[in-house]
């Protein structure tokens, strides 16, 4: 592996920080295979991210996993800011680094991701032709479940006092004030409304996975992006590639991947569900992870 910077050329300033994962007996003179993870919302590219890419490169791929901009070790002010407009531009900021790579074969780059990363992932497919296919693990349409709730159980309406939230907070921070934040995931146990989100605190609050560059909050002004914001706009149209969907059997966000697998235009596209797991047993389980690799694995390798 190894430690890198990549200049952001999407007019931001930004400089992302990511790690490169190389398949054992790497050649620099030969060219392979390369797929782009991105985390989740509130996560960095140490925590699952980081995992499946080593996973991935360990069955022969060049993987990369990245820091969103404004987020753990890449650049941008204000912190953790949470636009997923930008978010989805990371995803082929990366891809332009992979370009430049002599032993990245451009004609086989893929990319993947988890959670709210899988969403943007998606995204960034249908807008970025250079991505050849699409692999997506426990996936989080961002702007679906700020609307309309984790369990989709929330009309589109009840979601304005949120976007007049991100409006008054736009309005605070630009008069001086301490930049308001909201929770990407419970900040504290009492805080979650279910097992699955407990769990989540769980996640980004203990050891089972904290980390110092993810403090697991955005900026509420980052609200007004998120709430209108579709991961999925014209995938009825765009999205075309090969796609997987992983999701776990009694995951809560399952009617997000349900949604892509519904709309996206590509002939060639599956869901892998995972029996027993919920959304976060994709995050950190062993054998869950072990199982979703399995299905991800050959799917890139006939699709790239």
């Amino acid at each position: 592996m190894k430690k890198v910077s990549i200049n952001n050329m999407n007019g931001q300033g930004i400089t992302l920080s990511a790690v490169l994962n190389f398949p054992e007996g790497f050649d620099r003179s030969e060219q392979y295979p390369a797929i782009v993870v991105s985390h989740p919302g509130g996560g960095v590219k140490e925590q699952t991210a980081g995992t499946y890419a080593k996973k991935l490169a360990e069955q022969g791929f060049v993987t990369v996993a990245f820091d969103a901009s404004y987020q753990g070790e890449s650049t941008g002010e204000p912190r953790q800011l949470e636009n997923p407009h930008v978010r989805t531009e990371d995803v082929s900021a990366v891809i332009d680094y992979l370009t430049t790579l002599t032993y990245v074969d451009n004609s086989r780059i893929g990319a993947m991701g988890i959670c709210a990363g899988a969403g943007y992932t998606a995204n960034a497919a249908i807008n970025d032709r250079r991505i050849k296919s699409v692999g997506t693990v426990s996936m989080v349409n961002i702007g679906q479940m700020f609307r309309n709730g984790w369990d989709n159980n929330i009309p589109d309406a009840e979601a304005i006092p949120f976007i007049q939230a991100g409006s008054d907070s736009r309005t605070s921070d630009a008069a001086g004030n301490d930049i308001a934040t909201i929770p990407m995931a419970p900040l504290n146990e009492e805080d979650a409304p279910n097992e699955e989100l407990r769990q989540a605190w769980e996640y980004y609050h203990t050891k089972r996975a904290e980390y110092c560059t993810a403090p697991g909050f955005a900026t509420a002004r980052s609200l007004n992006q998120i709430i209108s914001y579709d991961a999925f706009h014209k995938a009825e149209a765009f999205l075309t590639q090969p796609l997987l969907t992983v999701v776990g059997s009694n995951a809560g966000s399952k009617w997000m991947s349900d949604d892509l697998m519904q709309r996206a235009a590509s002939t060639d596209k599956a869901m892998h569900v995972v029996q027993g797991a919920n959304h976060m047993d994709l995050y950190d389980g062993e054998a869950e992870i072990t199982e979703a690799i399995s299905v991800l694995d050959p799917f890139f390798k006939r699709t790239l």
